[in-house]
Formats: C-alpha cells, structure tokens, sequence
C-alpha cells in the first residue's frame, strides 16, 4: 500500500497557481521550526566535532597514501626523473 507523500498538493490540479507567503509569515515560520529544534548540549558538540576532524584526518592520510602509492608506480613504470 503506497503513500501519498506529496504534501498540500496531492490531488490539486496543477493549473492552480499557489498563494505566495508573506516574509512576515515566513520568519514566523521560520523561529517556529527552529523552536522545534533540539539543539546539542555542548558536550555533545566537542564529542561530533572531534569524531568529524579524526575522519577528515583518517581521509586525508588514505588519499594522501594514494597518491603518493600511485604515483611511484606511474614514475616506476614510465621512467622519471
């Protein structure tokens, strides 16, 4: 059984041209949705941010060997100076 996840406009004819929201209404809308928000303690924002920067490192430090593997080989195999 599917659902129908198109929002307002399941089932409107496409033809109907939509009501523009006003800027007042939409940074009404806008503090309402952040409101919604559960924001990380900041224990929780050191502990994202280190396991973000030892993947970035872990990345960096494959790709680097990468590159440097591939290119020994390219040297080995074409000659270089």
């Amino acid at each position: 059984m599917a659902i129908d996840t198109r929002g307002e406009t399941a089932g409107k004819p496409s033809g109907e041209k939509k009501k523009r929201t006003s800027p007042a209404l939409f940074y009404r809308q806008i503090v309402s949705e952040l409101r919604k928000v559960i924001w990380p303690t900041r224990n929780e924002l050191v502990t994202y941010t280190t396991v973000v920067l030892v993947f970035v490192v872990i990345m960096v430090g494959i790709v680097y060997g990468l590159d440097a593997g591939f290119g020994w080989v390219v040297l080995r195999v074409f000659g270089g100076a």
